[in-house]
């Protein structure tokens, strides 16, 4: 298993890592203009969503920008593999793309087969945004904030559930027990709508979720949010402590809503696109769209991409072989 996690992350470096030897190379002969004819998205998730909402937004921007309709198409299934596995199909000439979260990384531990090689068989373009997951307790609980409830889980130990609801917010949960050496019974629920019943209800006292989830209970006053897993506070809940804050630094996720093309997608067409989404994402007006989404704006040049995404498929690896992400 170790020799072929090895062998895995070293082609996932050459397959990002190439990225770089593109963009450092001179255009050899001129590029056709782009687009001249409507763009499609394929957002790999069911409509309503957080990467639906937010392709949507920025969607309705390229439009303006290049000229020409950038059409989104939810195409959903298998933790976003049928969607990810018709974009890698796809011809690369920029008027198929794909958008997906951090789970398309994840997916290479998670999922077995998997149809497609989630670094060489797609090109990296740009992130839309990013979210922490947040810890959410029911406002009835007998603790208050984080170092409440890790005091009352060490003198109580194995009483405690936090509810999780996909890939992501197991691994947050399942990683944070393990990191403050508590005894917490995860209780996995098929989406976030799930609990929220229970947790309001008061039958549960723990859930991991998304801010717009936590954001959307806030009014009813019957949640209370101790914590954010991001490295950095979240701009959408500036008052919330991070988990390093709050003494389990060892805890992060910070997920993300990111654009891909087929491999191959030529560079002219991939950098004006990284362009257009930072410069959307800078404007004061999406900035508003997307804290009113819970997500924060998150521009990254395609280096820095190729970088992030590379480091991310070693702590999936990491994380599968420590039994933290579901197995195939």
């Amino acid at each position: 298993m170790e020799g072929g996690t090895l062998m895995t992350a070293t082609l996932t470096r050459r397959a990002f890592g190439g990225l770089a030897l593109v963009l450092a190379a001179p255009a050899l002969r001129a590029q056709p203009a782009w687009p001249t004819r409507p763009v499609r998205i394929v957002v790999a998730y069911a409509p309503g969503g957080g990467t639906d909402i937010t392709t949507r937004a920025f969607a309705e921007q390229l439009t303006q920008r290049f000229g020409q309709t950038f059409v989104v198409e939810n195409r959903p299934g298998a933790n976003g593999v049928v969607g990810t596995e018709a974009v890698a199909r796809a011809p690369a000439d920029g008027y198929t793309l794909l958008a997906v979260t951090s789970t398309h990384v994840m997916n290479r531990q998670m999922v077995s087969p998997l149809p497609f090689d989630p670094a060489a068989d797609f090109t990296p373009i740009g992130l839309m945004a990013r979210y922490p997951l947040v810890l959410m307790l029911n406002v009835d609980a007998p603790f208050k904030d984080l170092p409440g409830m890790i005091a009352y889980a060490r003198t109580h130990p194995g009483e405690l559930a936090q509810a999780t609801s996909d890939a992501q917010s197991s691994y947050t949960a399942n990683r944070f027990a393990q990191a403050a050496g508590l005894q917490l019974t995860e209780v996995p629920y098929r989406g976030s709508g799930a609990y929220l019943g229970d947790l309001t209800g008061g039958h549960l006292k723990l859930a991991w979720g998304s801010p717009a989830t936590a954001m959307g209970l806030l009014p009813g006053g019957k949640i209370r949010i101790i914590a954010v897993s991001s490295p950095q506070r979240s701009a959408t809940l500036p008052e919330v402590p991070t988990l390093r804050e709050a003494g389990v630094p060892e805890v992060e996720f910070d997920g993300w809503f990111g654009l891909f093309g087929p491999a191959k997608l030529p560079e002219p067409i991939t950098q004006q696109l990284n362009t257009a989404l930072a410069e959307i994402s800078a404007t004061p007006a999406m900035q508003a769209r997307l804290r009113s989404l819970a997500v924060d704006p998150a521009p990254m040049d395609l280096r820095a991409l190729a970088a992030t995404l590379v480091r991310e498929e070693q702590v999936w690896a990491e994380a599968a072989r420590a039994g933290l992400l579901p197995k195939p």
